[in-house]
């Protein structure tokens, strides 16, 4: 570190320069230094750690250097065939938020896959309860911890029951930071203004045509918790490629791993193949049709992201 760097973290992102909290508790808005603007994935998002410099010929304090991220939650960049995108940096702990009003459970798959690779752990969180009759609450319940699998806390949260909101506060203990991921409209910005007991993030309805929400939520923003830790609320995230998912896909079929490994053939395809242990398993009830297609699904969209990759090294 050089004599005039302060180290600090970044705290929001939006169309305005990042915003970074430095040591001292100032906050400060900064640009990236030339040589991180033109480096590949080397912008700051949300969590970074950084070291930030003001020299006399700058108005704003100037991001340095990217210190090495413990954690990050990475898709595919929606915007090029063949790029990484890190969406947050330097967290403990992922929520998986779904409204169960409206319950994908494939989408949720694909959400679980991402919050896996990040090495961090993992909750999910099913927002809206009071919209649905009891049975049914209790039939998606049931339906997500029989997918996520045991040591995965499912946490279902209604409106007027704070004692659900209080057991979400008590999973982000002082010290420890966790990352809100969702679609828009799955109630994120609802549950942080209920965590804080203050109207911080704007809420919307869902719309009634196509049951998607509208983005309320447009910045990233690390916030902290009375009396706890802090908690990112990000934009609802919409497109979720896979990039380097191969322990998230593990983590998150487990069961589909666990019966592959016991297949006959080492290169079962889980299709015709004589002694798939995967196929038997779908036989006897044990396993969904819908979740091997699931399964086989990301395998294939991870092998194809890497098989691009491996034809554009070649070009370069």
């Amino acid at each position: 570190m050089s004599e005039n760097s302060v180290r600090g973290t970044v705290v929001k992102l939006d169309r305005s320069l990042p915003l970074v909290e430095l040591e001292g508790g100032e906050r400060v808005r900064c640009e990236h230094a030339t040589e991180l603007v033109k480096g590949a994935n080397t912008r700051a998002v949300i969590g970074d750690e950084v070291l930030v410099s003001q020299p006399d010929a700058h108005d704003v304090c100037v991001i340095r250097e990217l210190l090495p991220r413990r954690t990050q939650l990475v898709r595919r960049d929606p915007r090029e065939r063949t790029a990484e995108q890190v969406m947050a940096a330097n967290f403990g702990l992922v929520f998986v938020v779904q409204p169960l009003d409206r319950l994908n459970l494939r989408r949720m798959e694909r959400e679980l896959v991402l919050a896996f690779e990040t090495g961090a752990d993992v909750a999910v969180l099913l927002t809206k309860a009071d919209l649905l009759p009891e049975e049914e609450v209790a039939n998606g319940v049931r339906a997500v911890e029989a997918l996520v699998g045991n040591g995965v806390p499912v946490v279902v949260l209604s409106r007027g029951d704070d004692a659900c909101v209080d057991r979400v506060r008590e999973m982000v203990p002082p010290g420890l930071t966790a990352v809100l991921m969702g679609q828009s409209g799955a109630g994120k910005s609802t549950l942080i203004n209920r965590l804080t007991g203050e109207d911080l993030r704007k809420t919307s309805s869902v719309r009634e045509g196509d049951g998607k929400g509208r983005h309320t939520t447009v910045s990233r923003e690390t916030i902290q918790l009375p009396g706890g830790g802090k908690i990112v609320d990000m934009p609802g995230v919409r497109g979720m490629g896979l990039w380097d998912a191969e322990a998230g896909i593990a983590a998150a079929f487990a069961d589909v791993e666990v019966l592959a490994s016991e297949c006959k053939f080492r290169d079962c395809a889980h299709g015709a193949e004589p002694g798939c242990a995967v196929q038997a398993a779908i036989a006897r009830g044990e396993l969904s049709e819908e979740r091997l297609a699931s399964y086989l699904g990301l395998r294939a969209e991870l092998a194809d992201t890497q098989e691009k990759l491996r034809q554009q090294g070649w070009r370069n």
